[in-house]
């Protein structure tokens, strides 16, 4: 009997590991999976039986990690697919979680002074630490893992040494049980140690992601706002359309002032409709109604900032993109001319330079503008030390490459320049 609670224990021992392991490396608890994970370790625990049969209990330990953690170790790459950093990381990981239940059983087993309640208390605290790891850690592992490269070595790295260390110093030397100082210290400072720089390795890598975060979200905010501006101009046309709907009052309006001789009010009333009109009429740049709507927009932007902007348009009614990132693209690249051409204090160099034309079923976009200070270039972007400025120029950037395109940023004879295809 205490030898049959003996295999079971070494076996539940193995089953914990290995769950442990391919629940962090992201296994669904399939039935599939489940049986699959139940006959590899059964055939691994025939294995390791045959082992301590044949060569005894030393060289079993010694040989434990070729017949259980590496197989751990290829099942994950092999049957779950999983990258090789992954499965190592949740190897140790997991080896790390058998040690409670390995402790803990040994103060059972101290305390009634006798093997069977060593054995059994593993069994127990295995069952228990597992219940524990599925329900309050079991995700946190997994996207900590999942996160980064970065953030797998940081997690993993701790577990890996401890692992290597209770390797070397327990089952291929007795240094550990030696009695010797820097044996006891040893640990206790590498484990501080490694604390620490996992602490700060860890802190710069969530603000990394913190930063990245922002900047999304900065991104999308730009993107709502050009769904708006495209609402307000697809608004301004709809309100051109009703106008010149009701042109026929305006007509019969001007008839009863002329059948009164009323010159000079006839000429009132036309100068002010031609007013109205000239404010809500989109000029007519190029066939695609989008673009000929925010072209027009900015058009009129630049006209009240005394910027001179020449545009060439030659569009099909329809482009690969949808009308909110036309929106965004042409809004942000036009915005951020005239917010820098609009600096200079002399009117005369006040030039903005627009060209829109397709090739090859492609969006091709020049636009280059002068300025008064030279902007500042990092890594091929412009970079803006202004507060809430900047995100225009990736929003654009993250336009074009979304449609496999190219974009580059450049300074040449005075112009600031963007070209893009896509």
């Amino acid at each position: 009997m205490p030898v049959i609670i003996e295999f079971l224990r070494y076996y539940a021992s193995l089953l914990f590991g290995t769950a442990v392991a391919v629940s962090f490396a992201g296994m669904k608890p399939t039935r599939k999976n489940c049986l699959v994970v139940g006959f590899f370790t059964i055939a691994f625990f025939m294995v390791q039986v045959l082992c301590l049969r044949t060569w005894g209990m030393d060289v079993t330990l010694k040989l434990y990690p070729l017949l259980s953690h590496i197989p751990v170790v290829f099942f994950i790459v092999l049957y779950l697919k999983r990258s090789w950093l992954i499965a190592l990381t949740s190897m140790f990981i997991s080896f790390l979680c058998c040690q409670p239940a390995r402790w803990l059983g040994s103060v059972a087993g101290f305390v009634f002074k006798s093997a069977t309640m060593d054995h059994l208390g593993t069994i127990l605290i295995s069952l228990l630490t597992f219940s524990l790891l599925q329900n309050y850690a079991l995700e946190s592992v997994r996207h900590l893992m999942d996160r980064s490269v970065k953030s797998c070595l940081h997690f993993g790295v701790m577990p890996a040494f401890y692992y290597l260390f209770d390797q070397i110093t327990t089952v291929y030397t007795n240094f550990l049980y030696s009695g010797s100082r820097a044996a006891i210290q040893f640990m206790p400072f590498a484990t501080s140690a490694f604390y620490f720089v996992f602490a700060l390795l860890y802190y710069n890598e969530t603000q990394k992601q913190s930063d990245i975060q922002r900047e999304r979200d900065l991104l999308d905010t730009q993107f709502k706002q050009a769904q708006t501006e495209l609402a307000a101009l697809l608004q301004l046309q709809q309100t051109s359309e009703a106008y010149r709907h009701d042109m026929r009052h305006h007509l019969a309006h001007l008839q009863r002032l002329a059948a009164n001789d009323q010159i000079e009010g006839i000429k009132e009333y036309l100068q002010a409709a031609q007013s109205d009109m000239d404010a809500i009429t989109p000029t007519r740049i190029c066939e695609n109604e989008t673009v000929n709507l925010i072209l027009s927009a900015f058009a009129t932007k630049a006209k009240q900032a005394q910027i001179l902007l020449t545009m060439e348009a030659k569009l099909p009614p329809a482009l690969p993109f949808s009308d909110t990132e036309l929106c965004s693209l042409l809004s942000n690249a036009l915005e951020n001319a005239i917010h820098a051409t609009e600096k200079i204090t002399d009117r005369n160099v006040r030039q903005i330079k627009l060209r829109l034309y397709s090739k090859n079923d492609k969006l091709c976009l020049d636009i280059r503008n002068r300025y008064l200070t030279e902007p500042i270039m990092h890594q091929g972007m412009p970079v803006s030390h202004e507060q809430g400025h900047g995100y225009g120029t990736k929003s654009m950037a993250h336009i074009v490459e979304k449609h496999g395109g190219v974009f580059q940023f450049t300074v040449k004879d005075g112009w600031f320049i963007f070209q893009a295809t896509a």
